[in-house]
């Protein structure tokens, strides 16, 4: 048989909507569920594209295009759903959107260009109370759950808020988003501090780990915190640098510097809540991503974080809110523990969270989408 027999076809390019394509909380987590492609190759287009758009991966086309009537595209498109031209060859007859308020905007060209529509829900885009009041999401989301083929849903918990929401169960399918695993579990090193990596706002539990904090303080325990990230809240963790010691704000890093900074963490803390207007966690990224560096979580038991940490097996889990039992479950994480909770971590993450194989399995989603399509 001849090579070019045997030579896989080129693959397919594909839609995804994300309208801000390339923020930095999230070209990590949205990435991924690509790289275990193999028959489509993902075209991403939105109204805004931020300078970190370069590293998610795939192309970046802007919907409406950088000429003189672009903005009037744009336009058109978010307040009256006039899709713009969208000249790619070859297309594959699936759109992916990125969160629910995506895929009531990417609707409109979903059906001027005959595509079957996937939607992936990550949480917040689904439980947040403004998301439905008067917005391009309370409108369109009838026609939205009603032409829609499939909702992937990062957590079961988010699946519920979907049913809730009115999406058929036959449309739900629960896909956690993986993460790339290490050939081998990270060498041990002496653990320097405790960890946050994230966005700082209400539902991440910025509030609970400055009170934590100053707890363990008052308790004699001069374990440092590294928080990397930045949000509204940055002042409540300004403050807590300036009157507490061994508090350390390094913004947003670049992936490999954050993988470091998980490596030598005594833990990664997420001690989530549902912040008040109902914003609340699917799965966060950072779990899986810290698992992999043999880090271990000290998490919420609330919704998807409860889904992926085994308490006392793969991490700590603690009530949401509770600060006290924050600063318990990190003064707990003495060296033996941590190694403990680290190596079932890992191994947890590399069999049930690996990158390839859940990208693997949306990818098939999505061509069985394209198949019906056809």
């Amino acid at each position: 048989m001849s090579d070019a027999a045997t030579r896989m076809p080129a693959p397919l390019p594909f839609l995804v909507y994300r309208d801000r394509i390339g923020a930095p909380s999230e070209i990590g987590f949205l990435r991924r569920q690509y790289i275990g492609f193999a028959r489509l190759h993902p075209v991403w287009t939105g109204r805004t594209v931020l300078p970190g758009a370069a590293d998610i991966g795939g192309d970046v086309i802007r919907l409406g295009g950088d000429s003189p009537l672009g903005p009037l595209r744009r336009l058109l498109f978010r307040h009256a759903g006039h899709a713009p031209p969208m000249n790619i060859s070859g297309l594959a007859p699936v759109l992916h959107a990125q969160f629910a308020r995506g895929g009531a905007l990417a609707l409109p060209l979903a059906r001027a260009l005959n595509l079957r529509m996937v939607v992936t829900l990550h949480g917040g885009d689904v439980s947040k109370q403004k998301n439905w009041r008067g917005t391009v999401l309370a409108q369109r989301w009838p026609a939205l759950t009603r032409e829609t083929a499939r909702f992937v849903c990062v957590s079961a918990a988010v699946a519920e808020i979907a049913a809730a929401r009115g999406v058929p169960s036959h449309k739900l399918t629960v896909l956690p988003i993986g993460v790339e695993i290490p050939d081998h579990p990270p060498p041990e090193r002496q653990p320097a501090a405790h960890l946050f990596v994230g966005r700082f706002v209400e539902k991440k539990g910025i509030l609970v780990i400055a009170d934590a904090i100053r707890r363990l303080r008052a308790q004699g325990d001069p374990t440092p915190l590294v928080c990397v990230g930045d949000g509204p809240l940055r002042p409540v963790l300004e403050a807590l640098a300036r009157d507490t010691p061994g508090v350390t704000l390094t913004g947003w890093l670049p992936p490999d510097a954050v993988r470091a900074c998980m490596q030598d963490a005594v833990s990664l803390l997420v001690p989530s809540i549902i912040a008040r207007g109902g914003d609340a966690e699917g799965l966060p990224s950072v779990i899986p991503e810290a698992m992999a560096q043999g880090c271990p979580v000290i998490g919420s038991e609330q919704g998807g974080i409860a889904e992926a940490i085994r308490h006392e097996q793969t991490g700590l889990l603690v009530a949401p809110g509770d600060a006290a039992a924050l600063a318990n479950a990190m003064r707990r994480m003495t060296p033996g523990l941590r190694k403990s909770l680290g190596a079932s971590g890992f191994a947890y993450a590399a069999e049930a969270l690996n990158a390839r194989i859940q990208s693997a399995k949306l990818e098939a989603l999505l061509l069985a989408a394209s198949d019906a399509a056809g």
